[in-house]
């Protein structure tokens, strides 16, 4: 079974292809995606632009016809922080629907977090005992820990790279330490409830941000596969943080693992990642290459009897 997922994020449109069956995991088949950054087209009242639903309404015709030419036979599609944020939220899904007659579920944070904890239980396993997930996105930080295939506490934090950035860093850096004081007490705030259960058995990273930082420690490129371990220490990222706030967005551009679009981005996210591993004493995150899509499409597949 040929399936699709569309995932309207604050960055990037992005649909992902899998081919699925019975008894193995979803296997990537193809991939189409976006730099819409959607959360940037947002006006003062906080509702997404005429400019940035017409992007929006265009890229998902083209990734729906995108699927149909690869021969999915469903295509599921979600919205993050970007939407569900907008004042307007309703009218922009509503436009996506009279355009291309699909369907748009806005995802809550804690939904967020819950189905990429999954992803992550299922690509690790049960050996990795008390797991705690982070995923740093465009809107928000997510958040999830437990023992078991769903989190005992998922949250969902609005300290996503692309917001930090623009309410923030915007038109400069002159708040860097200001930004820093604000992202370690919005984050402790709510720490206790994370940490209620005890220490990580297992801590794990997922997503562009952090893939990005990893890579900028050295961690191995994609090119290598995604069964190579690939992890982000805390130690490397402290030096790194001090880097990038005194280059310039073309200087970050240039990194490796960096691409341009998102390199206005790495600043904020990298002040994000390193209070978490500081606040909940994390050395080293491991990256997961399963992230919320695929558990989106886990959770489809799980619903669905599905055969070779």
């Amino acid at each position: 079974m040929r399936m699709g997922v569309l995932d309207i994020g604050s960055n990037t449109g992005h649909l992902l292809i899998v081919d699925a069956y019975r008894g193995g995991p979803p296997l990537p088949a193809a991939s189409f995606k976006e730099p819409l950054r959607l959360a940037e087209h947002l006006d003062a009242d906080q509702a997404v632009t005429p400019h940035g639903i017409d992007r929006l309404v265009k890229y998902v015709l083209q990734a729906k016809a995108e699927a149909e030419d690869r021969g999915c036979s469903t295509v599921v599609a979600f919205a993050t922080s970007a939407v569900r944020d907008a004042v307007n939220a309703d009218a922009v899904l509503e436009a996506v629907r009279e355009a291309s007659g699909l369907e748009v579920a806005v995802l809550p944070g804690a939904d967020e977090a819950t189905l990429t904890f999954l992803a992550v239980r299922r690509w690790f396993g049960w050996s990795s005992g008390r797991l705690g997930v982070f995923d740093i996105g465009g809107g928000s930080l997510e958040i999830a820990v437990g023992a078991d295939e769903h989190p005992d506490v998922a949250q969902s934090v609005p300290l996503g790279a692309g917001r930090l950035t623009r309410e923030w860093l915007v038109p400069d850096r002159s708040r860097l330490d200001e930004l820093r004081r604000h992202v370690r007490s919005t984050l402790a705030a709510d720490a206790g409830s994370l940490l209620r259960g005890g220490a990580f058995d297992h801590a794990v990273a997922t997503s562009k941000t952090f893939r990005s930082l990893a890579r900028m420690c050295g961690a191995a490129p994609s090119s290598e596969g995604q069964y190579v371990r690939r992890s982000l220490r805390r130690k490397d990222l402290t030096p790194l943080i001090a880097e990038l706030r005194v280059l310039s967005d073309d200087e970050i551009a240039r990194m490796p693992g960096v691409s341009s679009d998102r390199a206005h981005q790495m600043v904020a996210g990298g002040i994000v990642a390193e209070a978490a591993m500081d606040l909940f004493d994390v050395d080293e995150l491991e990256i997961c290459p399963w992230a919320l899509r695929e558990g989106v499409l886990l959770q489809q597949l799980d619903a669905l009897s599905i055969d070779r």
